[in-house]
């Protein structure tokens, strides 16, 4: 896409991919501004986002760049963290990512962009778009370790088509080659990780905080107690889990009673019956009509499955894990992302 003389915000989040997407697309010859996007922090645990603004800003100085600091806070507690307490509390596995991007990224960012008159707006996602025959199209990144597709399933169409991922089609350690050729001032600075905003802050914390954590007990797949766990609301299908008083595992949930607040356990995480169909809800399709065979991914970096799609329930081919509700499941065909939903 041509960037010359095209206004562009980037969302400078203060890490090394946001920084060298600012510094690619002025080299190409945007009008570039940069723009810090403040989310909603939980009272009392320690976050980032201060010293994350203070290292956005300094690539913007560095790049000599407009700076300026989205408040989205209130975007950001409705639409991630509300619904996330919400989905763990009903026992679902909610992907607070997919929201934040949904919500806040290419929610309120992309709004706010378009109103202060950006042509374009840009991330550091790993990502990639292409337009063909007037039809934009969403593609895994190049590197397969940090692709990010996988959360940009439920980003609208409308939005995307006026979205660059400067650093999609580069390799990571190319990313931090050109930071440093770009002297930008955070160049070695590490990746963050967990939920999107909170920073060093883990998921597990976080629930523990907001909706506390009750002892219970575990179960085998025959109704004989095995163990004890530190709060159903804190565990998902399919996930290893660490039990009090059990003989040696591993041990994995395979059921879950949030009512009583018991974990179904089993040492073996694999099914033993093929799935019949997934249905899907808020579902978002990346074409006009969707249908026939695709590949699907369930959780990030995970398995890729075969199945079909018709009328927004697909059918896998085979499924050998519990699959857990209110995780998402994103289509694929080769590089292309054709969307997804959230399974029920």
């Amino acid at each position: 896409m041509h960037v010359r003389d095209q206004k562009i915000f980037v969302g400078l989040s203060g890490g090394v991919d946001s920084g060298v997407s600012a510094a690619l697309l002025q080299k190409a010859g945007a009008k570039v501004t940069g723009v810090f996007i403040k989310g909603w922090y939980p009272p009392g645990m320690p976050c980032t986002w201060a010293q994350d603004r203070r290292d956005a800003m300094r690539v913007a100085a560095r790049l000599g760049i407009p700076f300026l600091t989205l408040d989205a806070s209130a975007e950001y507690k409705k639409g991630v963290i509300d619904y996330l307490l919400s989905e763990y509390a009903q026992g679902r596995t909610p992907n607070p990512d997919v929201m934040c991007n949904r919500e806040v990224k290419f929610g309120a960012f992309y709004d706010y962009a378009k109103k202060q008159g950006a042509d374009l707006i840009a991330t550091g996602h790993y990502a990639q778009t292409r337009e063909v025959d007037g039809e934009i199209q969403l593609l895994r990144g190049k590197d397969a370790g940090k692709d990010q597709s996988y959360f940009l399933w439920a980003v609208p169409k409308s939005v995307l088509s006026e979205t660059l991922f400067p650093v999609g089609g580069l390799e990571k350690r190319e990313v931090r080659a050109l930071a440093e050729r770009f002297n930008l001032p955070n160049a070695r600075k590490k990746d963050s990780q967990g939920i999107c905003f909170l920073g060093s802050i883990s998921v597990e914390d976080f629930l523990k905080e907001e909706l506390g954590s009750e002892a219970g007990i575990a179960i085998d797949t025959e109704g004989n107690e095995v163990g004890r766990h530190d709060g159903a609301t804190l565990h998902t299908l399919g996930e290893r889990v660490r039990l009090t008083g059990a003989p040696p595992g591993p041990w994995y949930v395979v059921q879950k009673d949030m009512r009583e607040n018991i974990l179904t356990v089993s040492k073996e995480p694999k099914q033993e019956e093929t799935l019949q169909g997934i249905a899907l809800t808020e579902t978002n399709w990346l074409i006009d009509q969707v249908g026939g065979e695709f590949e699907a991914q369930y959780r990030y970096h995970g398995p890729i499955i075969m199945g079909n799609i018709t009328d927004d329930t697909f059918t896998p081919a085979a499924i050998a894990e519990p699959l857990a509700p209110g995780q998402s499941l994103v289509l694929y065909r080769g590089e292309r992302c054709f969307g997804g939903g959230i399974m029920l």
